[in-house]
């Protein structure tokens, strides 16, 4: 029996999340160390150009691993036949990589897990294990959705969000540098936590988002930059829906980056590990070093992405 009167706690929301039908689990990370214990995943090929939250993963949990480089418009560069417990793990880098793109790769390799962190809109393909991040998109402590018809048979826990909120309820009412060690920490934490579902208080947060105007106004957050950046672009983009962020590819990305905090805007590098192991001559290394991956998500509008581009105009110049 649960407790009846006293205090009031958090109000359940709407029930209307995005994807319905998936797994519903903790973290991306875990989503793939779900999908390598229920396929029996003897050996993955992951790319140089990735966070290092999946290596550690499989290095923690033991399992074979190998590097495969990509070509400039984020194509895998592989021609290995796969053996039967082998799998290709494919990033969705920025939403470039298309359905079609997946399924030629899944006819060409056979078995192909898509990291769709960066693409949370494009829906899965069928027969093609996706792993969906929710806190690349919204305001959220962790959460991942995992759409396969591999099921794991093990009784898991449902994982606790309660001591993870205290990074976004600050920002919510304050200042996003008062809070980023709060943030660090709690990044720090995903490197412990073990394969679990979904909280149930990101499962409400999820239920209750207006996913539609999150979708518009990334988009028309996104086509502003890029008709107003497109020309000094050095990548080839093709549009995604409801975009993780406007990729933009200079030459001194990392100076840029130094610049542009000085100014209270914020671009991260994915990934830090890249630049530190690999070559600097590498393809992975300059889009590491230098791609700015501008935000153009649903805490903005018109207004930001104008002075932003701005900003950016004048230290380009």
């Amino acid at each position: 029996m649960k407790e009846i009167g006293g205090y009031f706690g958090l109000d359940q929301f709407i029930d209307r999340p995005y994807y319905k039908n998936m797994i519903e689990l903790n973290t991306g990370r875990n989503a793939l160390l779900y999908l390598v214990k229920s396929r029996k995943i003897k050996k993955i090929y992951i790319p140089y150009y990735l966070c290092d939250s999946v290596v550690d993963v499989l290095k923690k949990h033991k399992y074979d691993f190998e590097y495969y480089h990509i070509d400039n418009e984020f194509n895998p560069v592989f021609e290995k036949a796969l053996e039967e417990d082998e799998y290709l793990y494919i990033v969705n880098y920025y939403g470039q990589i298309t359905n079609e793109r997946v399924l030629y790769l899944k006819q060409k390799h056979g078995r192909v897990i898509l990291d769709n962190t960066h693409s949370f809109f494009q829906k899965s393909t069928e027969k093609i294990d996706t792993i969906y991040s929710c806190r690349k998109f919204f305001g959220v402590p962790d959460g991942a959705y995992l759409s396969t018809d591999c099921l794991l048979y093990k009784e898991l826990e449902i994982d606790l969000s309660k001591d993870r909120m205290s990074h976004i309820l600050g920002r919510y009412e304050g200042l996003a540098s008062d809070y980023y060690c709060d943030f660090q920490e709690n990044d720090d934490l995903f490197n412990i936590e073990s394969l679990k579902y979904m909280s149930k208080l990101t499962k409400n947060i999820l239920g209750a988002i207006d996913y539609q105007r999150v979708i518009e106004t990334r988009d028309e957050n996104y086509f502003y930059l890029e008709s107003k950046l497109k020309e000094i672009n050095r990548l080839n983009l093709l549009r995604s829906e409801g975009a993780f962020a406007y990729p933009l590819y200079v030459e001194n990305g990392v100076e840029i980056r130094k610049r542009l905090a000085g100014k209270k805007i914020y671009i991260p590098t994915l990934w830090p590990n890249v630049i530190r192991d690999n070559l600097e001559d590498s393809i992975e290394y300059n889009y590491a070093a230098n791609i700015l991956p501008l935000p153009c998500d649903q805490r903005y509008g018109i207004k930001e992405m104008e002075y932003l581009v701005k900003q950016l105009k004048m230290l380009l110049n």
